[in-house]
């Protein structure tokens, strides 16, 4: 019996260039959700949960298109956030990051972080699968959380839009990476963040 975590990062949305916080799914976005909807399409899932910003809540409700047995549902805990600020551990080149994140949006970022992960990384009876639509930060903490690495190491992971990790537990075994930012659904065009050199 194995508790199935898919992890996903939302697809590209439009307002991203500009620097904007929030805005729907671009064309390039909208094709990747699809894409990710049909990767997750085999799969018996139990619950779909998403980010309430709307790139998170557009991904969504594509994965729910091709899958209409689930019903995703908005939560909080997977809001985009900063899940630390500055520790002595972390090394300096991170510093000018940090110049623009009040203190209170780092504690408000680790506060929902711990909450997150006391809500999902928990384990349920029998076989589960749950997929959480959320950001970038967000899948860097559970994946920094599941290795047990130093806080400050959520900053040098990164995931393309509609990436796929998956975590994973068996009973009475500690979590697992079983894969980190599998890009294999996405044709070279659509994937993001990967260098150009990669791309040809």
């Amino acid at each position: 019996m194995t508790h199935y975590i898919y992890l996903v990062r939302h697809g590209e949305h439009q307002d991203a260039e500009y620097g904007l916080a929030d805005g729907p799914l671009s064309p390039r976005g909208q094709r990747q959700a699809e894409l990710i909807a049909d990767r997750l399409s085999g799969l018996p899932l139990d619950a779909v949960w998403h980010s309430p910003l709307l790139r998170a809540n557009e991904t969504a409700r594509a994965v729910a298109a091709r899958l209409p047995s689930v019903d995703p549902e908005p939560t909080a805990l997977l809001f985009d956030c900063v899940p630390t600020g500055m520790t002595d551990e972390t090394p300096s080149v991170f510093e000018p990051f940090f110049g623009s994140v009040t203190e209170a949006e780092i504690e408000a970022g680790r506060a929902q972080m711990s909450d997150a992960v006391n809500e999902f990384l928990v384990r349920k009876t029998g076989d589960v699968h749950e997929v959480l639509i959320t950001h970038n930060f967000v899948i860097s903490w559970f994946v920094r959380e599941v290795l047990a690495a130093p806080e400050w190491r959520w900053m040098t992971l990164n995931q393309s839009h509609c990436g796929l990790t998956v975590i994973a537990q068996k009973q009475g075994r500690p979590w697992t990476l079983l894969t980190h930012n599998d890009t294999g659904h996405l044709p070279v065009e659509l994937r993001t963040g990967i260098p150009d050199a990669l791309l040809v």
